[in-house]
């Protein structure tokens, strides 16, 4: 048995967390293999520490120093070093990194040196060797994951550990030696790539609460607690919003069937929730509430859309052209939308639309904008009858108006999209809508 942990910024941001997860791993040997994020914040207000490195390279590439953020990157590092009575040699480090954060053309090495520092000190509080994630994470020339490399290397090289290893998480190297970063939160890819190349028996996932909840607490006032989910219903919650586990981190674990489980480093009793291949039997009807603000629909309407073939080819290339991807296409016969998020568009809608225009020449185009979209998803949709209509009914008691609805063939999920104004309303009429299935 064999097990590997990812613990996340908060589980490191101060020496007394670091000091639990020391506690954590002595409690179980078969915890060998561990990966760290960079520290997050250690109290409301406070800045995390891949921000502050984030902010020394915009600060070296416009003045020439570093200044005062990576000052603040110091002073929590050696502070840590001198807490849990280590000696990496930190100031060393941190000069030579800000040297290097100097002289580097790209924000992915300043980003990387969080968990770099980190990884060093756990590895000296646990006396676990220190192996860095440029030895193992391979990217390929176009900056995308080499997954079956990675998986080769990683497994030949953590084959010759002897005891346990501390692994920085978030970044691996490009051919050419550069760093190269995952998107945020990427630490959790990196535990799930060690995870598969060491086979383990489970992937735990240590955060700050215990576990995924049926709806967003900051919406829904004591949701419950989800004891147990797939990886599908994990990929739809977590690129819905749900922010306990990265979406792209199922992947290395799926291929090799492997269950992940969230713990809470500061309740390390409690049960959390484990994410497993396939659900046997499902508690309820739906396992989890997610949802996205700022969304905007195109709508493009045009007689006999349906019989114009590579109608939908033409809207996409342009897409494609403008390197805009998008949430959602539902259609009908003279009808389709184009659901896009507002991060994606960043001020290009006018000119997207003008595209799209001369592309199809549609009847009628028009810009949706203040969408919010929400999923309800759940394996045990798909067995019992009427829960859309339980879904439609629950928002219509409340005056909440669907402005579109979109469900996948596997019926995992059932996506509306609403106006701002209605989605805390919303989530909150689904969720008492369906709570008693959880009883």
């Amino acid at each position: 048995m064999l097990k590997v942990c990812k613990f996340g910024g908060t589980s490191m941001a101060t020496a007394e967390n670091i000091l639990k997860v020391k506690e954590i791993l002595q409690a179980d040997r078969e915890r060998r293999f561990v990966v760290v994020s960079a520290p997050g914040k250690r109290f409301s207000g406070d800045k995390k520490i891949t921000d502050c490195l984030y902010q020394s390279y915009d600060e070296a590439k416009k003045t020439g120093r570093c200044g005062q953020s990576f000052e603040e990157v110091k002073e929590r590092f050696l502070a840590l070093e001198k807490e849990l009575g280590v000696n990496v040699e930190m100031q060393r480090l941190l000069e030579e990194i800000e040297e290097k954060i100097l002289r580097t053309l790209t924000p992915d090495y300043a980003a990387s040196c969080g968990e770099f520092l980190c990884a060093k000190l756990l590895s000296a509080v646990m006396g676990y060797e220190f192996i860095d994630s440029r030895e193992l994470v391979m990217f390929d020339y176009k900056g995308k994951l080499n997954a079956e490399y990675t998986n080769d290397v990683t497994k030949n090289r953590l084959a010759t550990v002897d005891g346990g290893a501390i692994i920085p998480g978030f970044y691996g190297v490009m051919p050419n030696g550069n760093i190269k970063t995952f998107t945020r939160g990427g630490s959790d890819i990196t535990g799930a790539i060690v995870a598969r190349a060491t086979d383990a028996s489970v992937y735990e996932n240590w955060t700050d609460v215990n576990g995924f909840l049926i709806a967003d607490p900051r919406i829904v006032p004591n949701p419950k607690h989800i004891r147990s989910l797939s990886y599908k219903e994990l990929r739809e919650l977590s690129y819905m919003g749900a922010e306990v586990l990265h979406p792209e981190s199922i992947f290395p674990v799926k291929v090799a069937g492997i269950p992940v489980l969230i713990k809470n480093t500061f309740a390390p009793q409690v049960e959390g929730t484990a994410i497993l291949p396939d659900i046997d039997e499902q508690e309820g009807v739906i396992t989890g509430i997610a949802g996205k603000r700022g969304i905007t629909g195109i709508l493009v309407e045009k007689g006999l859309m349906n019989a114009e073939v590579g109608f939908t080819r033409k809207i996409l290339s342009v897409l494609e052209r403008y390197n805009i991807s998008f949430e959602h296409l539902p259609s009908g016969v003279d009808t389709m939308s184009i659901v896009i998020s507002d991060h994606e568009l960043e001020g290009r809608t006018f000119q997207l639309v003008e595209d799209i225009k001369k592309a199809v020449s549609p009847d009628k185009i028009e810009v949706q904008s203040g969408l919010s979209l929400i999923a309800t998803v759940g394996h045990g949709m798909c067995y019992k009858p009427g829960t859309a209509a339980k879904i439609f009914t629950a928002l219509s008691k409340c005056g909440v108006n669907i402005r579109m609805i979109d469900q996948g063939s596997s019926e995992l999920n059932i996506i509306v999209a609403v106006s701002e104004e209605d989605y805390e309303k919303a989530i909150n009429a689904i969720y008492k809508e369906f709570i008693d299935d959880f009883r």
